[in-house]
């Protein structure tokens, strides 16, 4: 199990790294919408790994079927290795390819509340708001934490659905 799971586990959280580091350069013309629209799609495509590592263990581990829980596990491990690599590669980039992040997501935020017609109050609580999550951010364990909480909701899904999917009971063919 553990070979399956590190291998599509890494897999996963190499393309998640990839493609962090593909659209970095592109960050300012995209903008942080886009941004993670691409970037949740970059999930969705990555945590497909845990369908294929899951039918991998029940097909070459579990003799060709696997209990929910069995299932489940793989999966979870898979989309923790994925995420741990996601982590490490947002702490790479956010403390040395783009420190100024914080300050630009600031900027974004408040300037979507001013294009949103949010009054001057309602933008001077916004500004207020993203500097106190700068300050939040910028302690390491809080920044691991949060980024950790990114794609893990995804990876959850795509476990969920495989452990669901490839557990279920297989009747004979009818002959």
């Amino acid at each position: 199990m553990r070979k399956i799971v590190l291998t599509f586990g890494l897999i996963a959280g190499a393309m998640l790294a990839a493609m962090m580091l593909l659209v970095l350069p592109f960050q300012d013309q995209m903008g942080f919408d886009r941004g993670a629209f691409i970037g949740y799609t970059a999930m969705v495509l990555a945590f497909l790994m845990v369908f294929f590592g899951v039918k991998s263990y029940r097909d070459n581990v579990a003799g060709g079927s696997v209990t929910f829980g069995r299932a489940f596990k793989v999966g979870l491990l898979i989309t923790a290795v994925a995420t741990v690599c996601y982590v490490a590669a947002w702490e790479l980039v956010y403390y040395k390819l783009a420190p100024d992040f914080t300050d630009k997501y600031a900027a974004h935020a408040v300037e979507k509340a001013r294009k949103a017609g949010a009054s001057d109050a309602q933008i001077a609580e916004k500004a207020k708001e993203m500097e106190d999550f700068k300050k939040l951010y910028s302690n390491p364990l809080v920044n691991i934490a949060f980024t950790f909480l990114e794609p893990l909701p995804v990876g959850l899904v795509f476990t969920l659905v495989t452990a669901g999917v490839l557990s279920r009971k297989r009747r004979p063919a009818a002959s």
